[in-house]
């Protein structure tokens, strides 16, 4: 199941399992505290099995284009699980004041 929820309403679940779909790159200039750089062009069924069954992946991109694809793309893997697309991904995020991590 995908659901969208905008990024400026997420309130971090403990142990939450944020997954990040920009390169590298962009991933370094500016990421949410506690996400994992996963490029989408990496994205494959092997590492859903990393991910703790019942527990939700959130997945953000920069601005919301990539997200919607890769939780298609990770749902087509595995329809059983909860992905969450975080609207307006990272520069939502820094508008909103969040604050981001480098590096």
């Amino acid at each position: 199941m995908i659901r969208k929820q905008e990024i400026t309403t997420f309130e971090y679940p403990e142990g939450a399992i944020i997954w990040d779909v920009r390169d590298s790159k962009s991933f370094a200039e500016g990421h949410l505290p506690g996400a994992v750089n996963q490029p989408i062009d990496n994205i494959d069924a092997q590492q859903l099995q990393n991910v703790p069954t019942g527990t939700p992946v959130y997945i953000l991109c920069g601005g919301g284009s990539k997200a919607p694809r890769a939780a298609e793309l990770l749902e087509s893997f595995d329809d059983s699980r909860e992905y969450v697309v975080l609207m307006g991904g990272t520069r939502a995020a820094k508008a909103a004041g969040i604050t981001l991590e480098q590096g």
